[in-house]
């Protein structure tokens, strides 16, 4: 049965992204929001995590690359330069700043996303517990998204590559064995092989997924047992099945998130260099957007969200973020092309549309959190009155 779930979990990937690149939409007549919550709001947000680089950045800058016209990423370029098909669904953020000056390295970031501020985990991106099973990084605090989210009855789950598998032939465990992946491990699968770049590494990092860092979503050290914690390959699955979360969090590993290059490098980009990095990650997304857009749960008016963790060289505006949107409520395009907001966003103005969006603001009784009191939200990149 899991060998059968595996087969699935790829070949759901190679199908939905030719169902969806090949110009074809499910349920293409229903309205815009379909199933939606009791405020007219999207019912499902997914968020894929990348990281380390800039979308503009100085010329003098050279590494890493930026993004933005970069040739390594075909993919993601061709989401806002018109190219790719799907314009009149994507809008994107050309003044995404860092969280704020000196908020390095990954881990604040990410904590930042659920939290409005970096907490314990500012300057450094160590694992939540120490080895001792000692606290390090955890935080006792409930005052973070998706301990929110839990109290509103909102669900949420965090996709993490890597995790909850055997880690010698890749194949998922039975959800009956999943835990809360509070310690980071990296290394080479005996038999199997990743799915995206067909080598044996694999890299997972606590400090990329945002819920471990608090003991009321991460649980207990030694790890506990948790289903708020998919494989990634379980995505696929719910996707088909519908069994999905309203916030589904998703985090490639460290090569498939644009982080660290394989050893062999990548396709045409050899030896590994920071090259390989960015087109493994834009292969990546070039498979796992389209299995989300193929969903009934993106056609019923799903947002996907393409988020980077933290700018590079430099916390000025001179270095910005990338930050796109994909959703049937995106921003019309403009003159054909998507639209670009220059409003000035960051973390925290994703945070205060989590709440916004899902009724854990102010409104419905809960505070914003840390900055996301004092930020934009991302109203700039939707349709008039979809966040609001």
């Amino acid at each position: 049965m899991l060998q059968r779930r595996l087969q699935w979990s790829a070949c759901a990937v190679s199908v939905a992204a030719a169902l969806a690149w090949g110009g074809y939409t499910a349920h293409a007549d229903r309205d815009d929001w379909g199933d939606r919550d009791d405020h007219g709001h999207s019912r499902r947000v997914f968020v894929i995590a990348m990281e380390n680089h800039n979308w503009t950045q100085p010329g003098t800058v050279t590494s890493p690359q930026q993004i933005f016209m970069n040739p390594a990423a075909p993919f993601i370029n061709s989401l806002v330069n018109g190219t790719s098909g799907i314009s009149d669904q994507v809008a994107y953020a050309t003044n995404y700043q860092n969280a704020g000056i000196g908020v390095h390295p990954s881990e604040p970031n990410y904590v930042w996303a659920e939290a409005g501020s970096a907490l314990k985990s500012l300057g450094t991106d160590a694992d939540p517990y120490h080895s001792d099973c000692t606290p390090n990084t955890i935080n006792t605090t409930d005052q973070h998204l998706s301990s929110f989210l839990t109290k509103a009855h909102k669900t949420w789950r965090s996709y993490q590559e890597d995790v909850n598998v055997n880690l010698s032939t890749n194949v998922p465990l039975a959800m009956s064995a999943w835990i809360s992946p509070i310690v980071s491990h990296s290394g080479h699968l005996m038999t199997g092989l990743n799915e995206y770049y067909y080598t044996t590494q694999y890299n997972y990092a606590a400090k990329h997924n945002p819920m471990v860092f608090f003991t009321d979503t991460a649980g207990p050290c030694p790890a506990a047992p948790s289903t708020h914690y998919p494989p990634l390959q379980e995505l696929a699955l719910d996707l088909q099945s519908g069994n999905l979360a309203d916030y589904n969090w998703i985090t490639p590993n460290q090569y498939n998130d644009q982080h660290s290059a394989l050893s062999g490098g990548y396709g045409a980009f050899v030896p590994a260099s920071d090259t390989s990095s960015i087109a493994q990650g834009d292969n990546f997304l070039s498979r796992v957007v389209p299995l989300i857009m193929s969903s009934d749960a993106y056609q019923d008016g799903g947002v996907i969200m393409l988020w980077w963790d933290e700018s590079e060289e430099g916390d000025t505006a001179a270095f910005t973020l990338p930050f796109i949107v994909i959703s049937k409520n995106a921003h019309s395009n403009v003159h054909g092309l998507p639209f670009a907001s220059n409003v000035e966003l960051s973390h925290s103005s994703f945070l205060r549309t989590m709440q916004e969006i899902f009724d854990v603001d102010p409104d419905d009784g809960y505070p914003f959190l840390g900055e996301a009191a004092v930020a934009n939200d991302l109203s700039s990149l939707f349709k008039p009155g979809t966040i609001r």
